[in-house]
């Protein structure tokens, strides 16, 4: 509980809040008004508390979600080399390695509009084998987008066959364009383009046995997913459907930001995710197709300035992460980058995981929402039932069993606005455990704005990757298998509970 404690006052707080004004004051005035007010803080904090009661079934268990489920998506841009001569995605690249692995990136895509933008150079062969000697260092697999607005078929079979002879353990699969719907414009049309590139890459002389990935639309060409499945689902050499989603829209419209914060938490939001996923997944299930969100942020065209990159972002990251997992996503791949293409232009990327500083990468809110899931999400999903909560604060929970048997909870209390209830949880899993810790994910004051002050498990994540959260003891209420605790308006705790004593504070 001392996270939350940094922020929310608390009767113990009181106590030494009103020893320290005896102690370093003679002024009874002084000593009263000290008290009054804390008084006054506790009292807020009490009204604006509300019990919630969550259910744990780890005697049913769910999805498991794949090791390859985070990932992150770049431009094509960025694989060519930068105005220096160096490669962002070069081996040698330490800093930038070292962060993939601290938040547990395992997915690559490389892809977005200049994949698809004739002003772009393609990458070359060297290119090429920087990207991928990076991967190989980083322990990613890589999503290749090969061009075909206004592309070759034989120059990209050309290309795959140099990818798949040379990288093939380091190779996921290929997509054939970038959101296509955008100049393609008819189905039929794409479709039919779509085969020729397919039927030169896997013939005889290239790569016979490559695997793709598709149609790759935008959000509002869903349908396309359904068609493409039932055209290609036979061919046996369909990857996955690969999807985008920017559930927030157009960026660059948003006016009030401050309500767009509060909408990225919102049902409303949630309802679309539902609407997407109703939209072509029940139909690729029927296809024995699994699917990744191959593309995706919170708003399009690099994101909403005071929106995209701020604490808001993270909270809405993790329970976006979450919601797709626990319906059956095999991954998510956050579009990111100092840059990102909007239309036929580039622009500062808002949305961004992180950003190239002089020390590094300065890790933006989203990047930890990526992190506290790395920490909870190896293993199998759950059942989360939540018994009661009479005030219906609003509030996620997922559960995530391990392959040791650990039990990792993680909540999201999504209130914010005026009056923002904070939840007084009484966690109950279904068997015992013998010890059990919590971290938060915390802003100070909860405030939704914030760019900075942020941090998990109390730390920071450094620009040189490192980061120091602890986990903090969770004690046992009365009931030897249940676990009381605060969770604040506008942040999220993880909840680590194991069979046995382990004597660690840092996650590894």
């Amino acid at each position: 509980m001392e996270s939350v404690r940094k922020w929310l006052p608390n009767k113990s707080n009181l106590v030494v809040r009103e020893q320290r004004v005896v102690a370093s004051a003679s002024c009874t005035w002084k000593r009263i008004c000290a008290t009054i007010v804390g008084a006054m803080l506790y009292v807020t904090v009490v009204q604006s508390q509300s019990s919630v009661t969550i259910a744990v079934d780890t005697g049913s268990t769910g999805i498991i979600i794949p090791d390859d489920f985070i990932g992150l998506s770049f431009e094509t841009q960025s694989v060519l080399p930068i105005t220096n001569g160096k490669y962002i995605f070069a081996p040698e690249n330490h800093q930038l390695l070292a962060l993939l692995k601290s938040l547990g990136v395992r997915s690559l895509r490389i892809g977005g509009n200049t994949a698809d933008r004739p002003t772009v150079a393609l990458p070359s062969r060297v290119d090429i084998d920087y990207l991928f000697g990076f991967a190989e260092a980083a322990g990613t697999k890589v999503i290749y987008t090969l061009r075909l607005r206004e592309g070759s078929s034989t120059y990209a079979a050309q290309t795959a066959e140099y990818i798949a002879e040379h990288y093939k353990e380091e190779l996921d699969c290929f997509a054939i364009g970038n959101e296509p719907n955008d100049f393609a414009r008819e189905y039929s049309t794409y479709r039919d383009e779509w085969k020729n590139y397919f039927e030169a890459i896997t013939s005889e002389e290239n790569g016979k046995d490559a695997m793709f990935c598709g149609p790759c639309s935008t959000p509002g060409k869903a349908s396309w997913c359904r068609r493409f499945a039932g055209d290609f689902a036979n061919s046996g050499h369909i990857k996955f459907i690969a999807q985008h989603a920017y559930p927030g829209g157009n960026g660059m419209k948003v006016t009030d930001q401050d309500n767009a914060r509060r909408s990225m938490l919102s049902m409303s939001w949630r309802l679309g995710y539902q609407s997407l996923y109703d939209s072509f997944v029940p139909f690729i299930d029927t296809m024995g197709l699994a699917y990744r969100i191959e593309e995706t942020n919170n708003f399009y065209n690099g994101g909403a300035v005071n929106v995209s990159d701020a604490f808001a972002s993270a909270l809405w990251g993790l329970d976006y992460l979450y919601w797709w997992a626990s319906h059956g996503a095999i991954g998510v791949n956050f579009h990111t980058g100092d840059s990102v293409a909007a239309g036929e232009r580039s622009t500062p990327c808002r949305y961004a995981v992180f950003w190239t500083v002089p020390d590094g990468y300065a890790v933006h809110p989203l990047g930890y929402a990526i992190k506290m899931f790395d920490v909870g999400c190896h293993g199998t999903l759950v059942p989360m039932h939540i018994q009661a909560n009479p005030d219906s604060v609003d509030l996620s929970a997922y559960g995530v069993v391990s392959k040791d048997k650990s039990l990792f909870v993680t909540l999201i209390n999504r209130e914010c606005g005026k009056r923002p209830l904070a939840a007084r949880v009484t966690l109950c899993p279904q068997c015992s455990f013998t010890d059990a810790k919590i971290m938060f994910l915390l802003s100070r004051r909860g405030d939704l704005a914030a760019k900075t002050d942020i941090t998990l498990g109390g730390s920071t994540i450094r620009d040189d990757a490192n980061w120091d959260g602890t986990w903090s003891p969770l004690r046992k209420s009365g009931d030897e298998r249940t676990y009381i605790f605060e969770l604040s308006p506008s942040s999220a705790a993880l909840v680590k509970l194991t069979q046995h004593e382990q004597g660690e504070t840092h996650h590894p």
